[in-house]
């Protein structure tokens, strides 16, 4: 595996677009054919929400920073070829969400993304 530069992601810049809620730079981050693969309470292990390209992630990005929540990223790291990062969201009424996401890393651009997401009981 390559340890140039370029294989890493620039870290600040997604903290800044995650807590900024800003969808059009986080999508600008991943790379044209990237996938996304979650799992949360709609979507189990067995079946995954699966992403596929960067139009679906983006969509995916609008939806969520369209709603009325917090999102603080409190643990991130990266390096060559990949990065992780954790973050803590609040909805208006006090709801948490808390997710966690792996990365893989090329070109200097998210190729995947792998996460678990966890709420407060409704």
């Amino acid at each position: 595996m390559s340890t140039a530069a370029s294989d890493q992601l620039d870290m600040g810049a997604l903290k800044q677009a995650i807590e900024g809620r800003d969808a059009a730079a986080q999508a600008a981050m991943f790379a044209p054919d990237a996938t996304v693969t979650m799992i949360d309470h709609e979507h189990s292990p067995s079946n995954p929400q699966r992403l596929a390209g960067i139009d679906a992630i983006r969509a995916m990005l609008d939806d969520v920073y369209s709603r009325d929540m917090t999102h603080e990223v409190t643990h991130a790291v990266g390096g060559p070829g990949g990065a992780a990062y954790t973050i803590a969201c609040r909805y208006a009424d006090g709801m948490r969400v808390e997710v966690a996401a792996v990365l893989d890393v090329r070109d200097g651009h998210i190729t995947h993304m792998e996460g678990v997401q966890a709420w407060d009981p409704a």
